[in-house]
């Protein structure tokens, strides 16, 4: 009940069944660099208007 098969019998099912990966990408191709923008305007804490993103639950039900 064995089947014999060799590691090149394997491959070439292999490749008969899937053809050939696609080229490797270079990490250099995945990656971009991006110059960080200035900080401070948008990130900056803004006490009078954190209550436009305040959310309660009691409050959208409406108790």
């Amino acid at each position: 009940m064995s089947k014999e098969s060799t590691p090149d019998a394997a491959a070439a099912a292999r490749h008969a069944r899937y053809g050939r990966l696609p080229e490797r990408i270079r990490f250099e191709d995945m990656t971009e660099e991006v110059e960080a923008g200035p900080s401070g305007v948008k990130t900056a804490y803004d006490p009078e208007g954190s209550w436009k993103y305040y959310s309660c639950l009691a409050l959208d039900v409406g108790l």
